[in-house]
């Protein structure tokens, strides 16, 4: 890997980073700013939370999480992953949609509470480094799961779009799609569906400096105008082809003017009650495992090949969920979309993470007003973009391509959670996947290996049987003590039955751990290897 041009050594966050970098990252702080303030007002109101909820959340990421962990270029904030997560929590606790205020505010209260224990939990699972548990959800059922919410998200914002509020099962609402499109309130849907086109249009745009904005600000830009010219927040109502059609402020984002005002503190009395358990766990296990799985994405793409521990930035991820819970905001994650950004942005150390937190602090604390006059189906528009790009089409065949397996049980847990929920969708996924390793023959818990000393002081791990994902942990701690001891490891899978994807993967990480220490980590195998 090259290294950039600009500097001779890897930055670092650290006081010399600071100063060295500035430039870069205040810019690249800028940019992703701009994405996250309408991404992060859209994911509020789309979990049933308050609009400044999200708002709360990207300022605590960017304020308090980047001096906690050592991601360089991930950026701490709402993600539209949390959405069903977050938005179950709330209905749970009783929340009506708006038809009652206070009952919305007591369920928004109670979730807090949740949010608080939960993030308890992450610095807990960070201080005993319990992170490899997470990874170990097969990855087929972790798609599955994004896929699944993807899906979920757009039946629920496509309404919105559409100027619509109707409710029902997510099925109900896919298969009312085509209702909605013919009911829609026209000026409403105007916008939605501009707001859609202006989006994906981007994309289109091949000279960069046409493309300086990021594309949900400049969907903004347009939309806003638009919206005041047709007067889409003014209390009223028009006629259009014979019939009548509301408009006025619920079609508009409402953030209070003033941040201490809407600061709001958790009601803890829910947090041992049925619901309560169920969503500290959802809270903290799938956030936890999005949060690792963006992380360890861009520590892929990083320019400098920076490594993050993963179990500080789940403590750092952990302390800043605990804290923004505290004062009303949603649930946060290491975020894959505004992180890539940030590298393409040009960002060189974890401060352009602080100065994005920096920006959505002055701006909703200074131009409130601005704020509400976005459309809320400006913003569904960007959550149905959102929610199409996790269950796209080219995520069903990138899937099907690594095996009719892995797509079993990709699809096993997408219609686990369309049916059921998260966690049961997700555990019926690892379900599958463990009846197929018993079908084939593989040994779900148990490692088979027989280690043999060389005469030059190297170690050979002979491996047997199935090497599947639930026996990952024998073998990583094999790999543990003898990389602490300098010892060269060779691991011989000629005999194996099956060795999963997972697992490969896994290894491929740790040859690079042995590599970084003067040490070698070498796999044996036959011409074909005997990956599923």
């Amino acid at each position: 890997m090259s290294m950039p041009s600009d500097t001779l050594k890897t930055p670092r966050g650290n006081l010399a980073g600071f100063k060295a970098y500035f430039k870069h990252d205040i810019l690249s702080g800028f940019l992703v700013f701009l994405i996250a303030l309408p991404l992060c007002l859209g994911i509020s109101l789309a979990s049933g939370y308050p609009a400044v909820a999200g708002i709360f959340t990207a300022i605590v990421g960017g304020l308090v999480a980047t001096f906690l962990s050592d991601s360089e270029l991930t950026i701490k904030g709402p993600a539209a992953g949390m959405i069903v997560i977050a938005l179950g929590c709330v209905q749970e606790f009783g929340f009506t949609g708006g038809v009652d205020p206070a009952k919305d505010f007591q369920a928004y209260r109670l979730a807090l509470g949740v949010g608080v224990v939960a993030g308890v939990f992450q610095i807990i699972m960070g201080l005993f480094r319990a992170g490899i548990l997470v990874k170990l959800c097969p990855k087929p059922a972790i798609h599955g799961l994004l896929a699944s919410i993807g899906i979920i998200i757009i039946s629920k914002q496509f309404p919105i779009l559409m100027g619509l509020n109707p409710q029902g099962s997510p099925l109900a609402l896919l298969a009312g799609i085509p209702s909605f499109v013919i009911n829609m309130n026209p000026k409403v849907g105007l916008i939605g569906i501009l707001g859609v086109t202006i989006v994906l249009g981007y994309s289109y745009i091949k000279n960069p400096k046409l493309k300086v904005i990021p594309a949900p600000m400049m969907m903004l830009l347009i939309i806003v105008p638009m919206a005041i010219f047709m007067g889409i927040g003014v209390d009223g109502s028009y006629t259009f082809n014979n019939k009548i059609y509301e408009l006025g402020q619920k079609f508009l984002v409402n953030v209070p003017a003033s941040l201490m005002n809407a600061m709001t503190f958790p009601d803890f009395s829910g947090i041992t009650t049925e619901t309560g358990i169920k969503y500290t766990v959802l809270f903290a296990i799938i956030g936890s495992l999005e949060s690792i799985l963006s992380a360890k994405a861009i520590e892929a793409i990083d320019p400098w090949g920076r490594k993050t521990n993963l179990d500080r930035d789940l403590l750092a991820t952990g302390l800043a969920n605990t804290l923004a819970a505290f004062i009303g905001g949603l649930p946060m994650i290491s975020e894959i979309v505004r992180s890539k950004a940030n590298i393409d942005n040009g960002a060189k150390t974890r401060f352009a993470n602080f100065y994005h937190g920096m920006f959505l602090l002055i701006c909703v604390a200074l131009i409130p007003g601005v704020i509400n006059q976005i459309p809320l189906a400006a913003l569904a528009a960007l959550l149905v973009i959102t929610g199409y790009r996790l269950a796209s089409p080219q995520e069903f065949m990138s899937i099907y391509r690594e095996g009719k397996d892995q797509f079993i049980i990709f699809v096993s847990t997408i219609f686990g959670v369309l049916a059921t929920d998260l966690l049961k969708g997700l555990a019926i996924g690892i379900g599958v996947k463990i009846i197929i390793q018993l079908i084939r023959g593989g040994s779900i818990f148990r490692l088979h290996a027989k280690i043999l000393l060389e005469r030059d002081l190297s170690i050979t791990i002979f491996l047997r049987g199935s090497i599947v994902f639930s026996s990952w942990i024998s073998l990583r701690k094999q790999l543990e003590r003898y990389l602490k001891k300098g010892k060269r490891v060779t691991l011989d899978i000629t005999e194996t039955r099956l060795v999963d994807r997972r697992v490969l993967s896994n290894i491929d990480e740790w040859k690079e751990k042995f590599k970084e220490n003067g040490l070698e980590l070498s796999v044996r195998t036959r011409k074909s290897s005997p990956d599923e």
